[in-house]
């Protein structure tokens, strides 16, 4: 169970109490302002990141060795979409944990996460074989 839904509404509804018993209706509007300005602040991280990752193919991305550098564990699934700036090729069936994404590059390389409960769990980077093509032979 994700503690993070049930502390932040408690932790919420507790603030605007404290606020009721200390100040009054003052209070009440000071807090509940805060909430509502903390709210719009993430709404507004969210439409940004998604605006920007509409503008780019689905599962591509500039460098794939960059943003595997970049990533970590437990790093969200929109922290990730706002590395890449891209969405990534979902390869895992809908609705169903884990969940895998792919971003690919120009060169043919690509970075494939895996995420448990929209938190990053494990990535890999595979390239491409460097080695050149054999010449062919002609027929004698």
């Amino acid at each position: 169970m994700n503690w993070q839904r049930i502390f932040f509404p408690v932790a919420g509804v507790a603030m605007v109490a404290l606020a009721w018993r200390s100040w009054g209706w003052p209070g009440v509007a000071l807090v509940a302002g805060g909430i509502v300005m903390w709210m719009l602040l993430h709404f507004n991280q969210l439409t940004r990141v998604l605006r920007r990752a509409a503008d780019q193919p689905i599962g591509y991305v500039g460098s794939a060795v960059m943003l595997h550098s970049k990533l970590r564990t437990n790093l969200t699934l929109l922290h990730v979409v706002g590395l890449s700036r891209s969405l990534g090729e979902q390869l895992s069936p809908r609705d169903q944990q884990p969940e895998v994404f792919r971003w690919t590059d120009g060169s043919g390389s690509h970075v494939t996460c895996e995420f448990v409960n929209g938190r990053l769990s494990k990535w890999t980077l595979e390239r491409p074989s460097a080695e050149p093509p054999a010449p062919a032979q002609a027929p004698q």
